[in-house]
């Protein structure tokens, strides 16, 4: 039996150990900034290493579509470089199991420009490493699947191990520009 977060009910909400997961990760159900799989969701910016980019996060009807909204400048002063919007995949910070999957897939839509797809595991102890794709935000809703074998690796050498995911991340990231990126769904696929 599945609890709403898409987890077996009887597993424990915090653990350490990795969960299989549901292939849904957000259907923008609950209410904001909780996301279907039970955490919420959360903006970062550089500032928390010296930079000034800014941004907001919002939960806003886009085109017709209820989403996730994240909208700001991404400044490359002081080496600051991203926004982001971020997702934990298990609650308490644990990892999340999603071997059995080919990818993620999102429904989004945005304002021309290329933005990042960023995982993070339980194996990656520097806020900085991340396994990464790219994917173009044209300004209508779209769909997009992007399999975890194109991911790579930024500033790690250790393997993608689908078995401790811990964090899915939708950057602005790398050059100065506004970033106007909306998300309103988020799934695994086989």
């Amino acid at each position: 039996m599945l609890a709403a977060s898409g987890v077996p009910a009887d597993t424990p909400a915090v653990s350490h150990a990795a969960q299989k997961v549901a292939s849904i990760i957000d259907d923008l159900s609950c209410d904001a900034p909780a996301a279907s799989i039970g955490t919420s969701w959360q903006l970062l910016t550089d500032q928390v290493m010296g930079g000034i980019s800014s941004g907001n996060m919002t939960r806003e009807v886009v085109d017709g579509r209820l989403a996730v909204r994240m909208r700001g400048d991404v400044r490359l002063e002081n080496n600051g470089g991203f926004i982001q919007l971020a997702l934990d995949l298990s609650p308490g910070s644990g990892a999340a199991d999603a071997s059995g999957w080919s990818g993620i897939e999102l429904d989004f839509y945005g304002n021309d420009a290329a933005y990042g797809m960023h995982l993070r595991t339980s194996d990656l102890a520097r806020p900085w490493q991340s396994y990464r794709q790219s994917f173009r935000a044209q300004p209508r809703w779209q769909t997009a699947r992007l399999p975890f074998d194109g991911f790579g690796p930024h500033r790690t050498d250790i393997p993608l191990d689908l078995r401790r995911l811990r964090r899915v991340g939708l950057a602005a990231i790398g050059r100065a520009f506004s970033a106007d990126l909306a998300i309103a769904g988020l799934r695994f696929f086989r």
